[in-house]
């Protein structure tokens, strides 16, 4: 049938839709939105109450019941079939490239004419089922949408193609699957992925078969610690260790598998094939119990039992899909593929299997860490100290280390590894090999999303220990470590994890928006350890990125501690490295080095310009910089005055003046600043200083003794300049690293402190005449920095105008230190570019490329 649309002739048609899987639905769907009419759905019957997700369709069924078409028959208009020609033959022969044929049918032999054809690149280790995931499935059901639209334009192709060789011999039988070890190490991987998941390339081992899955190329020598398995046939025993089964070629190299099978169709990790049944039972709550989603799949067994086998219940490669999504839909969290339910056919070993997952105890056997344990705020932490790479805790070269200090009494905390240049080359190479080779960069963005909120997840049930390992290592007073350090860094994960899926390809008229990933590098400072870390690597991930991070080198312990919750959650090796050491060389280098197209820094001014230098030099990467700030507060006398007070104090002395954004010059109007002044000081000498860890401490140590000392030293400048200095300025006589938070007034612009950061608690205060809005403006503006601002007035209209005039990258009125997980910052000037948080974040871990395509 044919209509009219906008002056074109446009057809529809009667569509049979012919398939028995979710692709045929999607195809279904589109085909709808086109106005075409489903008049039946080739399909299977109903067996046990399972139906064909295209068959759940009732509008389908009723129509293809009215035109007299059978639920498993029919005829149609047009016919074609959409043909993979790449599968098994494809892998086996190790060829380079794979996809998918849309031909119009024949006889059987799949040689009718060809209508449209696409292509794909076959990685190494791709199997059919990777191949499908990544490009047969999304690109089949578009190129199946559009050979309909051909047909009823009628600008479909015909090529014929010849019938020679054209044989329906199957190659995926059991039968024909089992390996010929006498051959190089490639031909074996590439005959056991092109056999993965059916049929399942198999040899005799252990008077059985064993079926392979899972295979990999190994690179480089793998290691020989591992206990030997004989294999007839094979030139030398395999190996098998905890990564999986190690196999070897004649020429000696090595595949790694990491899946195998039992006659009876249990499935087991390949590391475990010495030690099965060894895992304890796990004991479930109630909540827990409520996976057992087996009864409404195994609908002829009348008992699930703990012993019932799914498999051996009459389950096949669909329900296996359906129990996947069900109990994903009951655990948005748990990070469940298909192959686990092969490895846990019983219900019991199923049910254990999702809880560990859920617990996060999966793998935990997997993670070795060598703690430092410490009994401290009522708690024991435990701390790993070596650096993180590839999913391992590593010595550095060497053995080399240092120690951090905790900055509340002066001691040490314990020993860290101290990264060397090559520790930072096995970082970024573990990096690259994950984005290039590894599940990451194949990975769906939406479970890449589940990954991120899993490890927020683990974040939040570790808070207290990270705001614990945070207060010692750093200072922190606890209760405020709890709060910000740890709780902002819980909502920027959760934040960004959100985004994961959002964002997509855009199109205008012929031109497509695609983005991409790539390797990054992190630098972050000792202010605020783990925030920092989350404001930087969370949106870095969420964009798809493998990342290299540098935490402070007087910090380091919550960057290790997260690196171990990373594990925790599921993300895969390589995706995240922490390397504790000195800038000069780790910093440095990650700057220079060629495989790193992205680094984000936080730190000084100075820093951050040697930085960005060495990263145009190297390769031009690109670079984001956060850099100092010299942040100005104006307070006007028609302010709320207990507010600007309030406020004010916090500007300055919040987390003890080792703040970004800290007001580093505060103009009060020459009306209120006595005033002003008086209500301050009074505030000052009642904050307590103290020991961080204590619930009643409003004032913990600074950071480490240098910066201490440098506080010292800037005091006494302002002093020597004839600042005024009304209270402070000196160190706390006690053991540790606290300094007394300061006040100055008198202070005039072209004095050192009026133009510096101190990056501590010292409060400077200027005076400026009263109604003169565009002179104290013009005071404000005079500095190279332009990180944060802000104004304190009742009057709205002043407010707005002297928001729009402040030259800076975030404007507080009002209000101080407020920032949101979902509002961009970022500095002007010298305070550099670039934004942290918000939808903008994302902008700077993408590459952004244009596509444009004439039809």
């Amino acid at each position: 049938s044919t209509h009219k649309s906008a002056g074109s002739r446009i057809s529809t048609m009667k569509i049979a839709v012919i398939g028995q899987s979710l692709f045929g639905q999607e195809v279904y769907k589109e085909l709808k939105n086109d106005g075409h009419t489903i008049v039946g759905v080739f399909t299977i019957p109903d067996k046990d109450g399972k139906a064909d997700p295209l068959g759940d369709i009732p509008e389908v069924v009723d129509q293809y019941k009215a035109v007299g078409f059978f639920l498993y028959g029919c005829k149609c208009v047009k016919c074609f079939i959409y043909n993979f020609f790449s599968k098994s033959r494809t892998l086996i022969h190790g060829d380079k490239k794979g996809g998918f044929t849309v031909f119009w049918a024949d006889d059987g032999l799949d040689t009718g004419p060809i209508l449209l054809q696409r292509e794909c690149d076959v990685e190494p280790d791709d199997t059919v089922n990777s191949i499908y995931k990544r490009f047969l499935f999304p690109e089949g059901v578009k190129g199946t949408v559009e050979a309909v639209r051909m047909i009823a334009a009628g600008t479909a192709l015909k090529i014929i193609q010849p019938e020679e060789g054209a044989t329906y011999e199957c190659i995926q039988k059991k039968d024909n699957a089992k390996i010929d070890w006498n051959q190089p190490a490639e031909a074996i991987h590439n005959w056991i992925r092109g056999n993965d998941k059916v049929p399942g390339a198999w040899a005799e081992v252990d008077g059985q078969k064993l079926t392979f899955y899972g295979s990999t190329l190994v690179d480089n020598n793998p290691s020989t610690k591992g206990q030997p398995l004989e294999i007839p046939g094979a030139g030398r025993p395999g190996l098998v260790t905890k990564a999986g089964l190690v196999l070897f070629g004649n020429d000696d190299k090595a595949l790694l598998v990491r899946n195998l099978q039992f006659e009876d169709g249990k499935m087991i990790s390949a590391g475990q094939y010495f030690s099965m049944g060894s895992s304890a039972a796990v004991e479930l709550t109630e909540e827990e119990k409520a996976f057992a989603v087996w009864k409404s799949i195994l609908t002829n067994v009348e008992q699930v039992e703990d012993s019932t086998d799914f498999f051996k219940s009459g389950a096949a490669s669909m329900d296996v899909v359906r129990l996947v999504e069900e109990v994903k839909l009951r655990a948005s969290d748990l990070q469940l593929q298909n192959e686990d339910v092969y490895m846990a056919t019983t219900f019991q070993e199923f049910i254990q299997m999702c809880v560990r997952k859920l617990r996060g105890e999966d793998g935990e056997e997997e993670l070795v860490v060598d703690y430092v344990e410490k009994n401290v705020n009522n708690m024991t932490i435990r701390m790993p100290h070596q650096l993180f790479i590839n999913g391992e805790y590593v010595d550095a070269e060497g053995g080399k280390t240092y120690k951090t200090i905790n900055p509340t009494d002066g001691e040490p905390i314990c020993d860290v590894s101290l990264a060397q240049i090559s520790d930072v080359e096995k970082a970024v190479s573990a990096a690259k090999e994950a984005f290039d080779e590894g599940e990451w960069g194949k990975m769906n963005p939406r479970d890449r999303g589940r990954l991120m909120y899993r490890l927020a997840d683990l974040m939040e049930q570790h808070q207290e220990e990270l705001a614990t390992i945070e207060s010692i290592d750093s200072g922190a007073v606890y209760t405020l470590a709890l709060k910000t350090h740890v709780g902002m860094s819980i909502q920027t994960f959760r934040y960004f994890a959100g985004w994961c899926d959002k964002i997509q390809v855009s199109a205008d008229g012929y031109v497509f928006t695609f983005h991409s990933s790539r390797v990054c590098a992190i630098v972050i400072p000792w202010n605020y350890p783990l925030m920092m870390l989350a404001w930087k690597t969370a949106a870095c991930l969420a964009a798809g990125n493998t990342v290299v991070l540098k935490p402070a080198q007087v910090t380091p312990l919550t960057a290790l501690k997260f690196a171990e919750l990373t594990v925790r959650a599921g993300f895969p090796k390589g995706v995240v490295n922490i390397l504790p050491g000195s800038g000069f060389l780790v910093g440095q280098r990650l700057s220079d080095h060629p495989d790193i197209r992205k680094l984000g820094f936080t730190g000084s001014t100075e820093i951050g310009k040697q930085i960005m230098k060495s990263c145009a030099v190297s390769n031009v990467k690109k670079v984001s910089l956060e850099l100092g700030g010299k942040s100005p507060l104006i307070i006007f006398s028609d302010c709320d005055l207990d507010k600007a007070v309030r406020m004010g104090m916090s500007s300055v002395f919040f987390n003890k003046g080792e703040n970004c954004i800290a007001a580093g010059r505060l103009f009060v109007e020459e009306s209120l600043h006595d005033t002003f002044v008086q209500r301050v000081v009074e505030e000052v000498k009642k904050m307590r200083i103290g020991d961080p860890l204590d619930r009643s401490t409003d004032h913990g140590p600074q950071n480490h003794k240098a910066h201490m000392d440098k506080l010292v030293e800037y005091a006494n400048t302002g002093v020597k300049e004839g600042a005024k200095l009304i209270c402070g300025g000196k160190q706390v006589g006690r053991p540790g690293f606290f300094f007394e938070p300061t006040v100055f007034t008198n202070v005039q612009d072209n004095m050192f402190i009026a133009k510096e950061e101190s990056f501590g608690p010292i409060m400077i205060i200027s005076k400026f005449k009263n109604g003169d809005v565009d002179g104290v403006l013009k005071r404000a503006n005079d500095t190279e920095f332009g990180l944060a601002s802000g104004v304190f007035t009742r009057d709205i209209s002043k407010a707005l105008y002297v928001s729009e005039k402040l030259k800076a990258g975030t404007v507080f009125v009002n209000t101080y230190n407020k920032t949101d997980v979902a509002a961009p910052f970022g500095g002007f000037k010298q305070s550099g570019f670039g934004k942290d948080l918000g939808q903008e974040a994302l902008n700077e871990y993408l590459c952004t490329k244009a596509v444009t395509i004439e039809y």
